[in-house]
């Protein structure tokens, strides 16, 4: 199966020795609560040592002795437990200490609790406690991972269990098609569209997938023609699919048929108004036929929709200058100045290749 695997669950470990992100986010926290706890509880600053040093035994034994004196000490005994793969062991008092109200040990509670539970395939357990997580630290870059690494381990699961009991369905070569795009071969997705096609003929973004994959795999005129033919074959079936019209417009650019393609993404920008490439399209083809006014229109609003679009403020920019709007073609230089392409330009890219477009913001 072509599907790129994610990072593995394997055992419960990984939480503290096995994972370096994850490892250092414990051992920072427990350096702070190392000098905090320096001149209260000597076997829990013990344990906290040892963790930090991966030395889960005698953490444990720490722990287990600092239990009387130290009623932090159960939490991270639970902590180790879970370090070493005894996830049952851990997840009463990990359970416990991620619904606390506060404080740093609910978080690697929280974070140790979800690793158990993927390593047990209890995703849905899992997913709770990570929504929980999510709401309480929403920048947190280990919560954030954790999270991409669950939805990875759904979405793999999900896709096995498709090939496994539905081999034959359109949706496998689908997704084939898919997965081979986000991993460059492109001639290869557009194999498994036409499959899927010739599967369900009816099926909606069918059409569209195919005949991206086509454009991205060339722009020799046979492919421009073809894809052409894939996006208004998805227009047959869906007449309101603003996003095909904009890429048969593409084409029509490529083609050198400036006319054609204007039409096109004025009809795009009729279905979908607030369609930022639309808007920086037909605004481009303005600026071409020395129609300012009207492409600095479609472009301020572009800039609106796309705050962080560079070709937004790009041609924003020169729209100005040749306008002789010399201090507002500064300012756009400005905000074009601030944009900064990595790595919010990187994973612009990646959903690009997935055909999806970036979150809201």
């Amino acid at each position: 199966m072509p599907a790129t695997r994610p990072p593995t669950a394997g055992r419960a470990g990984a939480f503290a020795c096995q994972s370096p992100r994850s490892a250092r986010v414990i051992g920072t926290c427990l350096l702070l609560f190392a000098a905090v706890a320096a001149a209260q509880s000597d076997p829990f600053r013990t344990g906290l040592d040892a963790f930090h040093k991966g030395n889960y035994a005698l953490a444990e034994r720490a722990f287990r002795d600092a239990l009387q004196q130290d009623p932090r000490a159960a939490t991270f005994l639970a902590l180790t437990q879970a370090a070493t793969g005894r996830c049952e062991d851990a997840q009463p008092e990990l359970t416990k200490a991620a619904d606390r109200p506060e404080g740093e040990v609910r978080k690697l509670a929280g974070l140790a609790l979800v690793q158990c539970r993927i390593a047990q395939d209890r995703l849905d357990d899992a997913e709770a406690v990570i929504a929980r997580l999510r709401t309480q630290y929403p920048a947190d870059p280990d919560v954030l991972y954790l999270a991409a690494r669950l939805h990875m381990k759904a979405w793999n699961n999900d896709i096995h269990q498709l090939y496994e009991k539905a081999p034959a369905s359109f949706r496998v070569n689908q997704i084939s098609g898919e997965i081979l795009e986000t991993q460059g071969h492109f001639a290869e997705a557009a194999g498994e569209y036409r499959k899927a096609i010739a599967k369900s003929p009816a099926t909606l973004n069918l059409h569209y997938r195919l005949g991206r994959a086509l454009l991205m795999s060339s722009h020799d005129p046979a492919n421009l023609d073809a894809a052409r033919q894939e996006f208004e074959a998805e227009l047959v079936l869906n007449p309101g699919d603003a996003i095909a019209h904009y890429q048969v417009a593409q084409v029509l650019l490529a083609q050198q048929k400036p006319q054609e393609a204007g039409a096109r993404l004025a009809r795009a920008l009729e279905l979908k108004p607030d369609f930022p490439e639309a808007l920086v399209g037909l605004a481009k083809l303005r600026l071409d036929q020395q129609k300012t006014d009207e492409a600095i229109g479609l472009l301020e609003k572009a800039v609106k929709l796309q705050p962080r679009s560079e070709a937004a403020h790009y041609s924003l920019m020169m729209a100005y200058r040749n306008a002789g709007k010399m201090a507002d073609a500064r300012r756009e230089k400005t905000e074009l100045d601030k944009l900064q392409k990595v790595p919010e330009g990187e994973f612009t890219e990646f959903l690009k290749k997935l055909g999806e477009k970036p979150p809201e913001k």
